[in-house]
């Protein structure tokens, strides 16, 4: 069998594992889903400790990490328009990079979001003292509450998961339009927060744009990539919906002006509102602001509202932590196990083994609860970020073989060349180096990273080589990995 032959079997071979699925999401539902993965937890509550330790510099903070943001979306955007995939990257890393690729690119996304998990559990809980009826109440019994909800939520078919997921996204949206609705008339109107004159006269007279100074801002630039955590979710999406290659580029592209009106837009409202010595960790701003307005009970309306963003993020983790550890397994790189459906064509046991992970989330409430937001983040970012690279490398294979004239161009490509994929990578490395300044919790985290290599490499040794669903083609895994890109049958 020639190169060219062998590659096209594998590619079908790859291709073969995203059966079992139904195409039954809507092109309505795939909008909200992309809106809802760009606005998350990291806003709504993160936003609050972060403008406590940057300033008003979170804003532009939120603009650099969001510009890069478009383009790793652009760079899977691409991916989609070439072969949709409910297996998303990990499909990709398959069909480009080879088995061992697509086990560690499985492996970390789910270590992302099996920690951002724990993260919206534990945000939550923290929502839930915000009322004072349950200040007694042990954090990790709201944990624990969360999680047996939308636990039930990811067992049914996946229209109603859509069907959650735009609701729960429409909510979002339309909290944060409220907001900037009635900030921006107070602004203009010059009407006061709690006797507070509003403007940019609240940023210059509490230190400036940065008050604590640019290294603050730059060290958060790592946690302000975790409220960004999510974005890729429209891609898996894309294999359950009932035309992709029609409702991606739209949804994808209006990231951008979300990213500038949600995030950039929110947070200089907010400090030109209230000083930004007025948001602390652990209290949503959004919350903090109603709160200061004086009206009765709004304060408790937008909180309901965080509460539901957070159980969104829960919900579209599990959504798709499932499907990557069936496409995982289906390629020989997770137990078979996990790659069993029910009756309603969803992956179930990944789904049950991404729930055990969230219990140990309630343990951490249970043991650490003033610390496990903190710790888990940092973990989490670690697998975002490796997400995110693999997106972007994938793209780069992709855009060679269609330089070599092996595979179609697509019609919606990522912008800017190779340029912007390198800088994007290197962009994604800063953050890493980032974290590691980020004494004692990220020093810790990037410090864990030759365990975490080790634990890989294990279970790399114990799954490799095992496909159990897998044809003779993958035998272009190893045949053909080292070839380079000059070569016309690589």
């Amino acid at each position: 069998m020639t190169g060219k032959d062998d590659k096209a079997a594998h590619k079908a071979w790859v291709e073969s594992l995203d059966t079992g699925y139904r195409q039954a999401l809507k092109p309505r539902q795939i909008q909200m889903i992309g809106i809802g993965g760009a606005i998350g937890t990291g806003l709504f509550l993160g936003a609050g400790g972060r403008l406590e330790i940057a300033g008003p510099a979170l804003a532009l903070v939120y603009g650099v990490c969001g510009f890069f943001c478009f383009f790793i979306l652009r760079a899977l955007g691409e991916l989609v328009m070439y072969r949709p995939s409910s297996g998303s990257f990990v499909s990709y890393a398959r069909e480009f990079l080879g088995e061992k690729a697509s086990f560690v690119a499985g492996w970390m996304f789910f270590l992302n979001w099996a920690h951002a998990g724990i993260v919206d559990i534990t945000a939550v809980a923290l929502y839930m003292h915000y009322w004072g009826t349950f200040a007694d109440v042990p954090q990790w019994v709201f944990a624990a509450i969360a999680l047996g909800i939308v636990g039930g939520m990811n067992m049914v078919a996946v229209g109603w998961f859509g069907e959650m997921e735009f609701w729960f996204s429409l909510i979002k949206v339309a909290a944060l339009v409220l907001f900037l609705i009635i900030g921006s008339v107070l602004l203009v109107g010059g009407h006061g927060v709690g006797g507070v004159v509003p403007g940019l006269n609240l940023i210059t007279a509490n230190g400036g744009i940065f008050p604590h100074g640019v290294l603050p801002a730059i060290v958060i630039v790592q946690g302000v990539v975790f409220a960004y955590a999510g974005i890729e979710l429209v891609g898996t999406a894309a294999g359950e919906a009932e035309n992709p290659r029609a409702v991606l580029p739209g949804a994808i592209n209006a990231v951008i002006w979300r990213i500038a009106l949600f995030y950039v837009g929110s947070v200089f409202l907010l400090v030109m509102l209230l000083p930004w010595t007025a948001y602390h960790a652990g209290t949503s701003p959004f919350v903090t602001f109603f709160s200061r307005l004086g009206v009765p009970g709004i304060g408790s309306v937008m909180n309901l509202v965080v509460l539901t963003a957070a159980l969104s993020s829960l919900n579209s983790g599990l959504y798709s932590t499932g499907r990557v550890l069936r496409s995982l397994a289906m390629g020989g790189s997770a137990p078979r196990y996990v790659a069993k459906m029910n009756a309603a064509k969803v992956p179930y046991s990944g789904i049950l083994v991404t729930l055990v992970i969230y219990a140990f989330g309630v343990f951490l409430n249970y043991l650490v609860p003033s610390k496990v937001f903190e710790i888990v983040l940092n973990i989490s970012s670690l697998g975002v970020v490796s997400t995110w690279v693999f997106i972007v490398v994938c793209q780069m294979k992709l855009r060679a073989a269609q330089n070599r004239g092996e595979i179609a161009r697509v019609n919606f490509r990522m912008p800017g060349g190779p340029v912007m994929a390198w800088l994007t990578l290197a962009f994604l490395a800063g953050v890493i180096v980032l974290m590691a300044m980020d004494w004692p919790i990220g020093t810790y985290t990037i410090a864990l990273l030759p365990v975490l290599a080790l634990l890989l490499g294990v279970g790399w040794t114990l799954l490799k080589g095992s496909h159990p669903f897998a044809p003779a083609a993958p035998s272009y895994i190893v045949t053909h990995a080292a070839e380079t890109d000059d070569d016309p049958d690589s």
